[in-house]
């Protein structure tokens, strides 16, 4: 553990000035106390909570255990040491385990790299977007139902070994509990572990209806902003810029609600969704509503591909910097065209500002045999100059995607 004190002849001078003052002076209060770098790392085995006043560094996997909870006050900065592959940083919140991370717009709590020079008190970050992938992000699993192949309802997270004690996550508790995030941005976060196997800035393994996640930034992640492995958390006023793979990614049956989001696509970015079916016998769906998401007019990146058996309901969706070449609602495999068909996966109030002679149509496309029944998205989708769905931006003024003048 790393600290920094105030020099001792400084203390020894203002004991000396207070011993000194007679009745009738003045006292004069003590000098805020300089702030601390405080390395973590290992397990977190008993309550802690971490002040504003202080920078707290991450040193490798940093993991709130069971029955443990981990208070972060609102303005918090914490870094996190580069590490690659298995030595990869991340704080991993554990199931049954806690985290209390309430920020305000004000005060953000922030995630960043070691390499970032933000100091405590500010929010302005010294790397940039194309920074992503200085360390691996933030990870909470809970106890909330997902659908794998496992008759147990368990699943391992992708990029933590089976054999730890942790990095389990699902189960039978819908309104499981992980806690609170609020007013938090994770940046430059993201870092290949192994092939297929990356972190996302924020993941959320079979997280419960009882935790919250509200007013959340994901800066430059090297993988998905956020993706969802099962659970029921629902979670608002999103916003995802720099990813380079997803920005939203649903897996195994995640069946929350993600409203008021925007996500804003670069030219390394993948899709602005991402969404997988069921791997088990579990079927549910989430919900998207009331997201806007800017394509930025990049080359083949999907506004949506849908695979695997997907199932979920998209409604008020806001599209716009469209590109002509390949950016299409994508319904990628056999299985998802035949729950589209059946109603399964189904789209409301779509709007989008078609580039070029492009029509509605245009952007729809599928792969499989059977044909999609399209005009059960053509007929929920309208061609528009400007958009009247979607997100509603200026919950999004405290971010630092927002001081950078992206949107």
């Amino acid at each position: 553990m790393k600290k920094v004190f105030l020099p001792f002849l400084s203390v020894v001078a203002l004991s000396f000035a207070t011993v000194s003052c007679s009745d009738d002076d003045p006292i004069t209060p003590d000098p805020t106390p300089e702030g601390e770098e405080i390395v973590k790392e290992g397990e977190i085995s008993e309550n802690e909570t971490w002040t504003a006043e202080n920078i707290y560094v991450l040193d490798g996997r940093v993991v709130v255990n069971e029955g443990v909870t981990l208070t972060i006050e609102a303005g918090t900065i914490i870094k996190a040491e580069d590490g690659q592959g298995a030595n990869a940083t991340a704080l991993i919140v554990d199931q049954g385990g806690k985290i209390m991370a309430e920020g305000t717009a004000e005060n953000p709590i922030i995630f960043t790299s070691v390499n970032d020079e933000i100091a405590a008190g500010e929010t302005e970050s010294s790397l940039e977007v194309g920074d992503a992938g200085q360390w691996g992000g933030v990870i909470i699993l809970g106890k909330a139902p997902i659908s794998v192949a496992n008759a147990d309802g368990i699943g391992v997270i992708e990029g933590i070994p089976a054999n730890l004690p942790y990095g389990q996550y699902g189960g039978n508790d819908a309104a499981d509990n992980s806690g609170s995030l609020k007013y938090v941005s994770i940046r430059f976060s993201g870092t290949v572990l192994s092939t297929n196997s990356e972190i996302q800035g924020l993941t959320l393994g079979g997280v419960g209806s009882g935790t919250t996640v509200e007013n959340i930034e994901i800066f430059s992640n090297k993988d998905d902003g956020i993706e969802w492995f099962g659970g029921t958390v629902n979670a608002k006023n999103i916003l995802i810029y720099g990813q380079e793979d997803d920005g939203l990614d649903i897996d195994q049956a995640y069946a929350g609600t993600v409203e008021n989001a925007l996500v804003i696509m670069t030219e390394n970015s993948g899709s602005a969704f991402e969404i997988d079916g069921p791997e088990g016998d579990m079927k549910d769906a989430f919900t998207f509503k009331n997201i806007t998401v800017d394509m930025g007019n990049f080359e083949g990146k999907l506004i949506a591909d849908f695979r695997e058996g997907a199932l979920g309901t998209l409604e008020n969706i806001f599209v716009h910097n469209v590109n002509e070449s390949g950016s299409t609602v994508n319904l990628n495999d056999e299985r998802s065209v035949l729950e589209f068909n059946d109603d399964n996966l189904t789209f409301a109030s779509w709007e989008i500002v078609t580039p070029g002679n492009k029509t509605i149509a245009d952007l729809f496309t599928s792969k499989g045999t059977t044909a999609p029944v399209a005009n059960k998205f053509t007929e929920n989708a309208t061609a528009v100059e400007e958009g009247t769905v979607g997100a509603d931006v200026s919950v999004f003024d405290w971010t630092f995607t927002k001081s950078k003048g992206v949107f």
